[in-house]
């Protein structure tokens, strides 16, 4: 069992692992969701940023201690686990729009001069309950410009060029949003935006799709892997990545990063993917 994927700690486990893993309480713990713009996902109380969720992922709660304001559980989007704060969630309606553009805000009123009540990121996920003017009213009674949201009905068609919507944005390790990202975050991202759930971590992303013969030529949509790092090519011979060279998300020939990331101890590269029709 993934460390990462596992939800358990020692003192609590998830019904599923029971007979599988040792805990002094099992529970189907209870669904909620993500109420905030952003928040950290946490390896352990106070310890490393693991990754991030976005607005409106589900995420099941196993444990809360009142004592840290912690909560331990599970993200249903990518099976992550991890501690993250108490009142961060809440179980607020069913999203049904996501933030597509690169940002926005939330404001009291359906009027941009009033003090956001908010920022969102790209990928943020919200119930919207009515229309006012140019903004969406949302369940919490926020209100987003109607062009800066999309249906969730309504997935991007090309996570590639979603991708390249990401050019500039900072590199963060553990980022998942639009103010900042990792190589895996980018992909993960760029595909949830089409619809399709992904594995958080470069390592386990490289399990995804078929394997590219050495021979075969590279296209668009093809995913390339390092130890610990993924980038996706725009054309044949052109990768878009979150990286910590250019601190950003950035463009450049394969072979330039090829090159560096072997010149710099990065390694080979250790695999060519392609994802399967329709997940681009």
């Amino acid at each position: 069992m993934h460390p990462r994927l596992t939800p358990a700690n020692g003192r609590v486990a998830h019904v599923s692992l029971r007979g599988r893993v040792k805990a002094a309480r099992f529970t189907e713990g209870e669904e909620r969701r993500v109420a905030r713009p952003l928040v950290d996902l946490l390896r352990a109380p106070g310890g490393a940023l693991d990754c991030q969720l976005l607005m409106g992922t589900p995420f099941r709660v196993l444990e809360e201690d009142a004592e840290t304001g912690l909560a331990f559980g599970q993200s249903l989007r990518d099976g992550y686990v991890g501690y993250l704060p108490t009142d961060a969630l809440a179980a607020p309606a069913a999203p049904t729009h996501r933030v597509s553009a690169l940002a926005s805000h939330a404001y009291p009123a359906p009027d941009i001069k009033t003090r956001p009540l908010f920022p969102l990121s790209f990928g943020c996920e919200v119930a919207v309950t009515g229309e006012d003017g140019a903004f969406l009213r949302l369940a919490d009674g926020g209100h987003v410009p109607r062009p800066h949201l999309a249906p969730l009905a309504r997935p991007e068609p090309d996570f590639v060029a979603t991708c390249e919507k990401f050019l500039g944005i900072p590199y963060l390790w553990g980022g998942n949003s639009s103010a900042g990202m990792d190589c895996s975050g980018m992909l993960q991202l760029a595909l949830r935006a089409g619809g399709r759930d992904f594995p958080r971590d470069s390592d386990m992303q490289q399990g995804e799709g078929a394997e590219i013969p050495p021979d075969a030529p590279l296209a668009r949509g093809d995913l390339i892997f390092w130890r610990g790092h993924v980038g996706v090519m725009r054309d044949h011979e052109t990768l878009i990545h979150a990286n910590a060279h250019h601190m950003a998300v950035a463009s450049e020939p394969l072979e330039t990063a090829r090159e560096r990331i072997a010149r710099t101890g990065g390694g080979k590269i250790t695999a060519r993917r392609r994802l399967k029709a329709g997940s681009r």
